[in-house]
């Protein structure tokens, strides 16, 4: 950070003839834009089948209002609401999710019928409300901005389109003195409080304050009709309840009555407003203050072209035309407009703010959408990203930390990582302005120093241990990426600072220069680069280099038994498998860890390749398999893209190709996964165009294989970056050659600053790997020093003796350990061979490799088991839950509410019994076990807790019988002791059974699957 070069920047003035040009190629642009209509290749229903979770309803680009049928109350494929393969709609909400993995939203629903209101479902009735009607796919049309549906069982038509703030419904009713329009504000999640106002004679206002994801959701509205309502509403409760304070009126439905002619349409306007009544009020005046119908729709429509005129591509079959244009329509349908017209917005703190400026967004599924979705908006929606980073600052500032997956102002800590720092580091290596980058630096430095989700552990021991966190080495691994995108920042605003200095400084460059280095902010930046990029390479703590996988760590070591393709709660939606090629800000040390760049591309080769299936834990996202490869879940999205940097791009280009056309259909189930808020759209995009980028904060794009003949991207400066593939074809995958601006390019990549100066980027394509064109393959290093930290081998738990084995990474390392709980150093004990321990000990050690660098001290536990007794265990207790063998339960470690720690023995699907023989006869006067209840987990209490002694281990008496005392819907994680003092008896003998809840309830998300008991430890005194 040292010599900084003076640079004298020259502005010139851009010519008026230049500037006369430019307006000319905008207005093209802009005729050009109106003239084409790109919603015609959008299919709304594509995702909404399968387990895509998307919606069909009327949305405008980035709208606050998704106003989209309902077709199923809850459960994992009904996140979105709406499911293609139900045949029942319950009415027509204001809300939606586009693509999570939960559900929520839903709000405000309306409904139009014929008939005597009903409120709850009739005898017979299937479906959940009483007001459902059956409709048919024939009879439902969905465009951009546009949705229809017939409503079989009362022969309604029901029409809506939308603005950013506005739902607008057309109804087309049959003749009726009985013409309904439901309104339920007690539709899906838990309503915590509601109110419902009727305002002359044909409006209403109310709210709606419910807890479900997001934990304290609050959404105001207000509704017009076009004619007038009956004078007395047909309702469920009282209406015009004026409280505000929660769980006071919490199931309010209401019917409001027409006569209607044959085929008489009624018009229904609802704004909604985080905020106020008085905000949706002024939503509803700015944005439809009248009662034209298809003018809206047509300026829905309009907003949708714009949006999707960004790109033009050419030149491909219907079906990839109909993908790519769904694709850019599902990027740009979240994250979500969180603000009213006057600028006010509901903040994580729960107050009420105001951002005149800038535009509030909620909607942020940032676990998935940092990867792929953020690095296309920084193409092609760069305003917006800076409206999203602001968002960042303004939550940080109210919620105390960045958010990790925020809805509708709620945190709900949901995945994991600290990932709004990687489209803040990205937006900043590409230099994208409008925000504070110190005040996002100080948010991302704040975030990644809390010590919570086990970052206390990561900091402490240079990587997440089993016994830390769930989820371990996913959390280890997206940490270190995210501390790169930290260094990067810090990096970043160190150049700027002296940058100032540099333009102006009035003394010499020798005197500037030192002004720089003595600089305390520059310092400080430079103290935390080097600080964060040392944490960017914790993930070499979990490379197993015997195997040549990530794998997680218990007690200092290994954990064993290990399978790569098995899927447990040491990681995120994923295994072993898919993780062990997550270091995209590292890649050059992921190839030297596994011996070369030969040896890699043999790596991925496996993991493309292999028959081995999924083992373990049955985890619906892991989906779209190739090999272990598993598309239809985003911590494989990258991994195509590493054959580039392994030196055989071909391969990048075979996978690439095969994932475009094998998982995305232009048809309802024809995503291979969740859409996830675009990300699983935005791969597609990016991999179309021909490009993608591996490690968003490295503005590089790696190449991959153009899926049109020609794409013209459409850049916000005014300018256009052009992909040209003219003979690539369902055979012509192939790159054979490439040239950026006419020039040959023998690069893998080409730079961020390359694509927004705008160019030509041409493709010459063929039907077989071409080996030779490429001589300068992607790289992504880090500069700086660090020391593995060596794994201990002991057991936990022992009888007579046990073997310690110490193993550091680094061959050419010094292994320095104590036996006595201090800290190891140079002069502690010199490993030299594995040794022998016959009592409890604490391990610690250190290795200290030949650039003298030092590592995170390791630490392991050695128990001596406190007694000889041994257990039949007659369960089978799960492979991911074995406590660490049958003696754990009574080896004196407790189990903590982390249940995958490795102390608890799980037991699925079947009671738990077991028999303790204490080796000889004993008086008995207390039995007990303690257990775990993690309903989110699937891991209920027992029912029922029932002790027997006998002195032959045939013949058994009753000696205690608890019933328990937690009650299933608890939700609450913790950890209980069931004991019971008895009437002294002497027995050798102890029998335990605890019943199993069973199949998990209805209630339940898991409602039909097998419930858990776990268990640690049995009490004998």
């Amino acid at each position: 950070m040292k010599n900084y070069e003076l640079r004298i920047t020259n502005f010139k003035t851009i010519s008026a003839s230049l500037r006369f040009c430019g307006l000319i190629l905008l207005f093209a642009a802009a005729v050009f834009a109106q003239t084409k209509d790109y919603t015609k290749f959008v299919n709304s229903f594509i995702g909404t089948g399968g387990h895509g979770h998307t919606f069909p309803g009327a949305t405008v680009p980035f709208g606050m209002v998704q106003l989209s049928p309902d077709t199923r109350l809850d459960n994992w494929d009904g996140s979105s609401g709406y499911h293609h393969s139900d045949s029942m709609i319950y009415g027509f909400s204001h809300l939606h999710l586009s693509g999570t993995g939960i559900p929520d939203y839903c709000d405000i629903l309306f409904m139009p019928t014929v008939g005597e209101a009903q409120f709850s479902a009739r005898d017979g009735d299937k479906s959940a409300n009483g007001y459902a009607s059956k409709f048919s796919h024939e009879n439902e049309k969905a465009e951009a901005g546009y949705y229809s549906v017939k409503l079989d069982d009362d022969n309604i038509t029901a029409e809506m389109t939308a603005t950013t703030r506005v739902g607008f419904h057309r109804y087309t009713f049959p003749k009726s003195d009985e013409a309904n329009i439901v309104l339920d504000l007690k539709w899906r999640d838990k309503v915590t409080d509601s109110e419902l106002k009727i305002v002359g004679k044909n409006r209403i206002e109310g709210f709606r304050r419910s807890s479900s994801w997001a934990k304290d959701q609050v959404i105001y509205f207000v509704a017009e009709f076009s004619k007038p309502f009956a004078d007395k509403p047909q309702s469920q409760k009282t209406l015009n309840h004026t409280s505000h304070e929660p769980n006071t009126i919490t199931d309010i439905k209401a019917a409001f009555r027409f006569k209607t002619k044959a085929n008489e349409q009624i018009l229904l306007k609802v704004a909604v407003s985080p905020v106020s009544i008085e905000g949706a009020r002024r939503n509803l005046a700015e944005e439809i203050p009248d009662w034209n119908f298809e003018k809206v729709r047509s300026d829905a429509k309009a907003a949708w072209n714009k949006e999707l005129a960004q790109i033009e591509v050419s030149g491909g079959t219907d079906a990839q035309m109909t993908n790519f244009y769904t694709a850019l329509y599902h990027t740009k349908i979240q994250p979500n407009i969180f603000q009213d017209v006057d600028g006010n917005y509901r903040g994580l703190d729960k107050k009420i703010h105001n951002a005149p400026n800038d535009t509030n967004y909620t909607v942020f599924s940032l676990w998935d959408t940092f990867r792929a979705a953020h690095p296309l908006y920084t193409i092609i929606d760069q305003k917006r990203t800076v409206d999203f980073i602001n968002t960042f600052i303004r939550q940080y500032e109210q919620g105390g930390r960045l958010p990790v997956w925020e809805l509708a102002g709620s945190e709900t800590d949901t995945m994991i990582g600290y990932h709004a720092v990687s489209v803040i580091a990205d937006a900043m290596a590409k230099g994208i302005t409008g925000f504070d980058y110190e005040k996002a630096f100080e948010a991302a430095k704040y975030s990644a120093e809390l010590n919570h989700f086990g970052l206390e552990a990561y900091k402490r021991r240079g990587y997440i241990s089993a016994e830390d966190e769930n989820e371990s080495v996913s959390k280890t691994l997206e940490y270190a990426y995210d501390d790169f995108c930290i260094a990067q920042m810090a990096v970043i605003l160190s150049v700027k600072k002296a940058d100032v200095y540099i333009q102006t400084s009035k003394v010499s460059a020798e005197q500037t220069s030192k002004n720089i280095e003595n600089d305390v902010t520059i310092n400080g930046f430079i103290a935390d680069y080097k600080n964060f990029l040392k944490r960017a390479r914790y993930f070499e703590n979990l490379f197993d280099s015997e195997t040549g996988f990530m794998r997680p760590k218990k007690n200092g070591g290994f954990v064993a038994p290990f399978a790569p393709n098995e899927v447990t709660f040491n990681f995120t939606e994923g295994n072993s498998w898919v993780y062990s090629f997550f270091a995209p800000h590292d890649v050059s040390r992921l190839i030297g860890l596994h011996g070369g760049r030969a040896e890699f591309a043999q790596k991925l080769d496996a993991l493309f390749t292999t028959t081995d299936k999924l083992t373990g834990r049955e985890h619906p996202d892991i989906t779209g398999l190739i090999g272990q490869y598993a598309h239809g879940n985003e911590p494989s999205h990258h991994i195509a893209y590493l054959y580039d940097y392994a030196g055989e791009p071909h391969k990048t280009q075979f996978y690439v190709r095969k994932i475009l056309d094998e998982f995305y259909k232009p048809q309802p189930d024809g995503l291979i996964g969740n859409e996830d808020c675009g990300q699983m759209s935005a791969w597609y995009i990016l991999s179309a165009l021909g490009f993608y980028q591996v490690a968003p904060s490295i503005p590089n794009y790696d190449l991959g294989t153009p899926l049109f003949k020609q794409a013209v991207i459409h850049l916000e400066n005014g300018k256009t970056f052009t992909v040209k593939a003219a003979n690539v074809s369902n055979k012509n995958i192939y790159v054979k050659s490439v040239k950026l601006n006419g020039v040959d390019l023998k690069r893998t990549f080409f730079a961020h600053q390359d694509l927004m100066s705008g160019g030509v980027l041409e493709f010459e394509m063929t039907d077989a790997p071409v080996k030779n064109w490429f001589t300068a393959f992607s790289a992504s290093k880090i500069e700086t020093g660090f020391s593995s930290v060596p794994t201990i081998d002991a057991a936990r738990i022992f009888t007579a003796e046990t073997t310690v084995k110490i193993v550091s990474p680094e061959s050419n390392a010094k292994i320095f350990y104590t036996l006595d709980g201090s800290e190891p150093n140079e002069k502690s004990i010199v490993y030299k061979k594995p040794f022998k321990l016959n009592d409890s000990t604490i391990v610690k050690a250190v290795s200290i490799n030949a650039k003298g660098e030092k590592s995170f001290t390791v630490e392991a536990k050695t128990q001596k088991m406190p007694h000889d007794w041994t257990v039949k265990i007659a369960s089978k207790y799960n492979r991911q839950y074995t406590g660490g063998g049958d003696a754990g339960l009574f080896d004196g470690i407790r189990g903590t509410l982390n249940f995958a720690a490795g102390e608890w023995q799980g037991y699925q699907a079947q009671d738990f019994v077991a028999v303790i023989d204490l080796q000889k006869e004993m008086t008995i006067k207390k039995v007990g076990g303690g257990f775990l209840q993690n309903a989110r987990s699937w891991i209920w209490m027992p029912t029922r807790i029932e002790f027997e002694t006998s002195t032959d281990g045939v013949y058994f008496t009753t000696a205690a019988d608890i019933e328990t005392d937690i009650a299933p819907d608890d939700m609450t994680e913790q950890i209980k002791d069931y004991s019971q003092n008895i009437k002294p008896i002497k027995a050798r003998f102890i029998r335990v059974r605890a019943t199993n809840l069973g199949k998990i309830p209805a209630w339940h998300p898991g409602a039909g699957f097998e419930a858990f008991i776990f268990v640690d430890e049995i009490f004998v005194d």
